[in-house]
């Protein structure tokens, strides 16, 4: 088959990247030509397709470029269908393309007569800031009326990022959104029942939890740490994470950039026992998290389905989660422990002290989320 893979950026920058590029590596090893549309960014990948990309917007310098990008207007469009026409795909899987690239690419694969796939790695087509949160209270109020977003000022608390996210959302109705996709897949059973929640087909509406490409090390020795790898951003909690982690003894590494880096590596300068790793490549999060007792997804907002959590069973190393989302349908006792929010300081501590079987849940994990049972449930996908 001939697949096009479109996500906004082309490099390891968030869990949507790592799942594009782990899809489109998936596919080409079972023989398919895989063709990748994404935004020009200077720290993107190198990519045989790039003179294809959309040119680069910043929304911080182009404000009316960016706008126009939002809906759908513009450069995107003569640069996708040029892709379009010379490669001729059978399917379009489309990741996360808010913003960056936009909607419109759904409706011009769909007219040009491509089967659309679409993954959900976030609940922005029934939240327009993404993260179904007010403050740190989970909320669906524009799962029915979207101008909620600009009456509670849900986006960085600004009319203006508010209001843009309100005409988005009302430009890429969930009325238009079904007329050009095939398949929405979630990746948890929480993020299915969230669209269905919030209206959509159910028959559209396909399960497929993300998979990771990754072997351990059976025997491996631990370390004497625990880890957090994930962005630095306030709804994954790691403020939290770093205020507890400050008054115990056990010594934390934390991976991962975001705008709370500068702030929390500037506050936690003093503790001898957090050590900031910044960004790591794959191999790196893979070793981080071998040599871990544990790591921890201390999250506030309901994550989908999160590849820390996968990547860290994979490595047969377990996890502290917190009961939010997705997250407690990939942890039971034989491979984490699964706490509220405000319970998080002794979760450590036990976690910390436990004896785990290490191999048990590498194994029992890389079932679960083996690359090869992903690629067959895929492809029921592609071609029903």
């Amino acid at each position: 088959m001939r697949i096009l893979q479109v996500n906004k950026f082309y490099y390891r920058r968030g869990g949507d990247c790592i799942v594009a590029q782990q899809t489109e590596r998936l596919l080409a090893r079972h023989g398919h030509e895989v063709a990748v549309f994404s935004m020009s960014y200077p720290l993107n990948d190198p990519s045989p397709w790039s003179g294809y990309f959309a040119p680069e917007v910043d929304f911080a310098a182009g404000r009316l470029q960016a706008m126009r990008r939002i809906m759908g207007r513009g450069d995107v469009v003569p640069q996708f269908q040029r892709l379009l026409n010379d490669f001729n795909p059978q399917v379009v899987h489309l990741h996360n393309i808010h913003s960056y690239i936009s909607p419109i690419v759904a409706k011009l694969a769909h007219d040009y007569g491509c089967r659309v796939v679409w993954t959900m790695h976030d609940y922005k087509l029934m939240c327009p800031a993404y993260t179904c949160m007010r403050g740190e209270v989970h909320c669906q109020a524009c799962f029915q009326r979207k101008w909620n977003v600009m009456l509670h000022r849900c986006l960085k608390n600004s009319v203006a990022a508010s209001a843009a996210a309100f005409a988005e959302a009302k430009k890429w109705s969930r009325d238009k959104l079904e007329q050009w996709v095939d398949a929405f897949i979630c990746p948890s059973q929480y993020m299915a029942q969230t669209m269905r929640d919030a209206g959509f087909d159910e028959w559209k509406v396909k399960v497929l939890y993300n998979c990771v490409d990754t072997i351990h090390c059976s025997g491996q020795r631990r370390g004497d740490y625990y880890c957090y790898a994930s962005r630095l951003t306030e709804e994954k909690g790691v403020e939290r994470l770093l205020d507890i982690a400050a008054r115990l003894p056990m010594p934390l590494k934390v991976a991962g950039t975001g705008p709370l880096e500068k702030v929390l590596r500037e506050k936690y300068a003093a503790s001898d026992h957090i050590e900031f790793l910044g960004h790591l490549d794959a191999d790196g999060v893979a070793e981080l998290f071998r040599n871990a007792r544990f790591s921890v997804m201390p999250s506030l907002w309901p994550e989908n389905n999160p590849l820390s959590v996968i990547e860290s069973l994979c490595q047969g190393t377990p996890v502290v989660g917190t009961n939010v989302g997705g997250i407690p349908e990939l942890i039971d006792n034989t491979n984490g422990i699964v706490v509220g929010t405000q319970a998080l300081a002794s979760a450590l501590e036990h976690a910390y002290s436990r004896r785990w079987n290490h191999d048990m849940i590498a194994q029992d994990a890389q079932r679960m989320f083996a690359t090869e049972a992903h690629y067959d449930r895929l492809m029921k996908i592609y071609n029903p």
